[in-house]
């Protein structure tokens, strides 16, 4: 009977005098309680800071070492990257398989299952990324990453080296895919968006005009707008940065699946 989130409310119910409150009782181990806690606790009120959410990770990946890293950054609110970094350093990377976020059994080495991935979109860049995914044993997120780097000339593995000199990128962070220079091309077919009457002339299309836009900006506007986000706000702006990632991964996601469907009958 620990409490694991609403400590404060649990306490004025009882100044209130309170006798019964509406509650949602969960069943598991301590450590399951623990992970349980600290998403709760990243998502809503004052969230926690990059510290506390550091140290959940090294104490999740203690107790949940059979969870993939992604896993782990989604319950403590830190990208998959610094996960993989605590885990290094806490030496707790010996495991052969991780669970993922989506409940799969996966290597954790995906070396060669990249690199299979890279054939495939190789040999037949028209392949969705569930289709790859499904055919090689990745998650969709994976494949997105080896396409990426295909399209930058580097390795699909993030330890390879590149293959093709890098180009200038000013904003320098942790996550060196964040800010990176818009490619060209996407921007004049995002102009030709524009003038498509199936999305000029109504308004839902519109808003995914503005929207699409709205994210194409280079590495030097995305280093002017992070550098005009206030401290105290660092970690509230990244909870919603992370969030929309994953709702604009989710709606991709949903679009090549219809496109795969439309291809297939």
């Amino acid at each position: 009977m620990q409490v694991l989130d609403g400590l404060h409310r649990l306490k004025v119910a009882r100044v209130r005098g309170d006798t019964k409150i509406l509650a949602r009782l969960v069943d598991g181990t301590e450590s399951d309680a623990f992970v349980l806690a600290v998403e709760a606790n990243v998502r809503h009120g004052l969230p926690l800071s990059l510290a506390d959410r550091k140290r959940a990770a090294v104490q999740i990946i203690g107790t949940h070492p059979q969870w993939s890293d992604r896993r782990v950054a989604s319950a403590t609110g830190i990208s998959a990257g610094t996960v993989a970094d605590l885990r290094r350093r806490a030496g707790e990377d010996g495991t052969e398989a991780r669970i993922g976020r989506d409940g799969r059994v996966r290597p954790s080495d995906g070396s060669e299952r990249r690199r299979l991935a890279a054939e495939l979109i190789r040999n037949d860049p028209g392949l969705s990324l569930r289709q790859v995914a499904k055919q090689v044993g990745i998650s969709p997120e994976t494949v997105r990453d080896v396409r990426g780097r295909l399209e930058r000339g580097e390795s699909p593995t993030p330890d390879g080296t590149r293959r093709l000199p890098a180009k200038p990128h000013p904003l320098r962070l942790s996550e060196p895919d964040f800010g990176h220079a818009v490619d060209q091309d996407r921007l004049a077919l995002l102009e030709r968006l524009k003038t498509d009457p199936a999305l000029r002339l109504n308004e839902v299309g519109r808003v995914l005009l503005r929207m699409l836009t709205m994210h194409s900006m280079d590495g030097q506007e995305w280093e002017r707008i992070l550098r005009g986000v206030p401290p105290h706000l660092y970690s509230v702006i990244a909870g919603f940065a992370r969030d929309h990632a994953r709702v604009w991964a989710e709606f991709a996601d949903h679009l090549e699946n219809r496109a795969t469907d439309l291809a297939a009958g």
